[in-house]
């Protein structure tokens, strides 16, 4: 084989390129991985594990300020924001370097530079050294995502932040705006508030945290606000008029328009794919509102392409991507049984205080697509890890067919949830039902026994509560 030519060619090496290029060359295709910028995406370098990093801070500061509760003394509490960011960066800069070494252990060609589809099978990689051409039968497209910017609420990275600067603050701010209540918005929102940040969520849609069940975002919202957060809900930033020091923000809700004044803006208004300057249309690859439309098993319609991750639509999570990866890796290898990835059994993690889980349906969403269901819940002031946790709010709402048993959905918010809904991920993917998960035996005392009693519940059986 000549040095340009592959079997396969994976542009992009976030959560979702870099694991297929590994899986790919356990497979034993000859592969080469495109990245422009950074190893590991914007998942590893500017996304999950930084943002990840930083709420541990913001948790551990938390906890300092309840020493007495546990019995400890803790004086003089305070935090270095550089200091915690130096730390979010180090750990990024840790895994960036892992991916690489990853890299090298599965043999797989690393190529630094912009990508574009220059014809059927061809991929022009142009970087420091000049132009290149990559010649491969498959092309797996995983250029991830971007903040998605409105117009007049543009980013400037001085008083109005995407998540980027808001990994890097020039400062701490002292009255943040937060517009936007999915799981950036409000990750960053329990970041800043929790340090001290005077904070204000606007959420254009009727409840905050809108793609979660509706009872786990109005225990959230009461959370968010003993906190002292400013929650707006069916709201909507209509203009930011920026001056010196600040931003004044006029706010629509109910009808009417009201100004407030801001240091810091943060815009979390979603994502837009990474689909420019790829050479996709003349290839003839079909873009939808900047995501590449794919069927079940990311083929995007044009032979020996394919698209996974956040360029593919939602849900828009590194764990959906990494697994497209695989599943694309295998079935350009040709192995048997490869299977779909089902988004209903992806679970969604938003790592604030507290943490919020789910996987499935929601008791909305079950009783729209017209099943007769049964709901159990079960609050961690029922449970005895939790209270020794000192951890004693927090909700699981487990959601089921009332005919057949079977889990439709999974809902949580408290501590460690984001560990626990793995459990009934685990569940759907076996295809559990009430029965199994009632006759399963729950380590005490673990805040996994909540998921037991919640199934109890659904069935009229909870013991502890």
């Amino acid at each position: 084989m000549a040095d340009d030519a592959f079997d396969l060619v994976v542009i992009g090496a976030g959560p979702g390129g870099y694991v297929a290029a590994i899986r790919a060359a356990q497979l034993g295709l000859r592969t080469a991985i495109v990245e422009r910028e950074h190893m590991g995406g914007i998942c590893l370098n500017w996304g999950c594990i930084p943002t990840k990093a930083m709420l541990r801070s913001s948790e551990v500061f938390h906890l300092m300020h309840r020493a007495k509760e546990f019995g400890l003394k803790a004086d003089g509490i305070g935090y270095d924001l550089a200091a915690v960011v130096k730390r979010s960066r180090a750990i990024a800069k840790q895994l960036n370097s892992g991916v690489s070494h990853l890299m090298k252990k599965n043999k797989v060609t690393v190529v630094m530079g912009a990508a574009k589809l220059a014809g059927k099978g061809r991929v022009e990689v142009t970087g420091e050294g000049g132009s290149r051409i990559l010649n491969a039968p498959n092309i797996v497209l995983a250029t991830g995502a971007r903040a998605r910017e409105l117009p007049g609420l543009e980013a400037d990275g001085d008083l109005v932040w995407t998540y980027k600067h808001a990994l890097t603050p020039p400062r701490m701010p002292k009255k943040l705006l937060v517009i936007g209540s999915g799981a950036i918005g409000i990750e960053f929102a329990s970041f800043y508030n929790t340090l001290g940040c005077e904070t204000t969520v606007v959420e254009v849609m009727d409840r905050i945290l809108p793609v979660e069940d509706a009872e786990i975002s109005a225990f959230a919202k009461k959370q968010f606000k003993a906190q002292g957060m400013t929650i707006l809900e069916k709201a909507k930033v209509a203009k930011l008029d920026r001056a010196k020091d600040s931003v004044t923000a006029h706010i629509e809700q109910g009808g009417k328009t009201s100004q407030s004044q801001f240091d810091t803006v943060i815009s979390a208004v979603g994502i837009v794919g990474n689909t420019e300057d790829l050479g996709l249309e003349a290839l003839g690859v079909q873009i939808d509102r900047s995501h590449v439309v794919t069927d079940a098993y990311c083929r995007t319609g044009v032979e020996g392409v394919y698209a996974i991750g956040d360029l593919a639509g939602a849900p828009w999570l590194a764990h959906k991507a990494s697994h497209e990866g695989v599943m694309v890796a295998e079935l350009i290898a040709g192995q048997a049984d490869v299977h779909p990835v089902s988004p209903e059994s992806i679970a969604g993690c938003t790592y604030c205080h507290p943490q919020i889980a789910s996987v499935g349906l929601t008791e909305a969403k079950a009783r729209e697509a017209g099943h007769d269901i049964k709901v159990g819940r079960f609050p961690f002031i029922g449970n005895g890890k939790a209270i020794a946790l000192g951890e004693p709010e927090g909700m699981i709402k487990t959601v089921f067919d009332a005919k057949t048993g079977e889990l439709l959905g999974a809902h949580m918010v408290g501590a460690e949830v984001t560990e626990l809904i793995q459990g009934y991920v685990v569940g759907r993917q076996l295809e559990t039902t009430e029965a199994d998960l009632m006759a399963t035996v729950f380590p005490h005392p673990t805040l996994s026994e909540m998921m037991h009693e919640s199934v109890l519940d659904a069935y009229g059986r909870a013991v502890h509560f």
